[in-house]
């Protein structure tokens, strides 16, 4: 699954990685909030704006995936909040609103092509957020993407100081799409808030993912080593090749050689992931491995998203990773007759 090139703010595919741990819970389907078939603009719409969340003691629940009109929408977000500030965990990405923020999409529903996603940060006084604090060189860092996981962009919008409106342009397909704001208010927590956009139009039913560990993107090859094991530090190695050949002049886009995210497919629930290092400290080389950590303390599988910087132009790599363990059958054999089993993560 490849990603083509993007050079323009508008259509850019751009991925940033930042340094949170995530406790994950797998579970949920990928049509959460989605439709196969023609999607309108009407009752859809109304119902577009559910976020989902489960306590961080659960370890193997269900999601809980519900579309409301807008009056239960309104009262399941604010649940959302009063979750978040109460110290029980929401997920990142899977509410609107948390410690009291709260992302407030401009329009709900967008017309397919290239559009202004607008949105606000709403502060504990019911005011747009206008100052931030700068991390990984942006003030916010804004993510869509189709719950299918397909058209995956990360943005930098612009912020108009006067009226707390922060703009986008987003390359968007008929679907259901959920839109991540990344931020640091001043004074306030490192979120990760989300709320669904619906593009109307003819939608297909995605082909069944499975775990890929290469991309090709623009003749560049990405391969990922590791694995991401529940309950534990997971290292992961990337590395970059062109034509066959390792690229050891990765250039550094936003203080990083290469930037990570990852969603858990199923309800998009946020994944940060660790950097491993930073050019100019001595250590860490511009290619063809880039270094990042992890930890997922429950089972899934997550779609991990790469940014990397060579000759001056951004590009992304998609692979996806199972987290768990997998039992063969010659495992189980192994075990009956009273040999010692042997543990297998995707």
């Amino acid at each position: 699954m490849s990603t083509s090139t993007r050079t323009g703010a508008g259509t850019a595919t751009k991925v940033a990685g930042f340094a949170v741990v995530l406790a994950v819970v797998f579970g949920g389907a990928w049509a959460a909030g989605a439709q196969v078939g023609p999607i309108g603009t009407t009752a859809e719409a109304d119902n577009a704006t559910h976020s989902s969340g489960h306590s961080s003691g659960d370890s193997a629940g269900a999601d809980t995936h519900r579309s409301e009109q807008p009056e239960q929408a309104k009262q399941q977000e604010d649940d959302m909040s009063n979750t978040a500030t109460t110290g029980s965990a929401t997920l990142p990405g899977l509410a609107v609103a948390g410690d009291g923020y709260r992302l407030v999409l401009t329009d709900t529903t967008v017309e397919p092509g290239i559009q202004p996603v607008a949105f606000s940060i709403e502060g504990p006084n019911g005011q747009p957020v206008t100052e931030f604090h700068v991390e990984h060189e942006k003030q916010l860092h804004l993510i869509v993407v189709r719950r299918d996981h397909a058209g995956f962009q990360h943005l930098h919008p612009t912020l108009d100081e006067t009226t707390g409106t922060w703009t986008a342009d987003a390359e968007l397909t008929a679907g259901n799409w959920r839109v991540f704001a990344d931020f640091t208010a001043t004074g306030g927590p490192a979120l990760v808030l989300g709320a669904d956009l619906l593009v109307p139009g003819e939608v297909e039913a995605p082909a069944t993912a499975e775990e890929t560990r290469s991309d090709v993107v623009d003749g560049y090859t990405v391969t990922v080593d590791g694995a991401l094991a529940p309950g534990e530090h997971s290292a992961l190695t990337l590395r970059v090749s062109k034509d066959g050949a390792p690229v050891t002049d990765l250039q550094p886009y936003l203080g990083a050689y290469g930037h990570l995210v990852a969603l858990r497919e199923g309800d998009l629930a946020y994944l940060h992931v660790h950097p491993g290092g930073e050019p100019g400290d001595g250590e860490t080389q511009p290619g063809p491995e880039i270094a990042f950590g992890a930890e997922v303390p429950s089972t899934g599988r997550y779609h991990l998203y790469l940014d990397f910087q060579h000759d001056d132009v951004v590009r992304t790599a998609h692979l996806i990773l199972d987290a768990g363990r997998v039992v063969s059958s010659d495992t189980e054999a192994s075990s009956d007759s009273g040999h010692g089993d042997t543990d297998h993560t995707h």
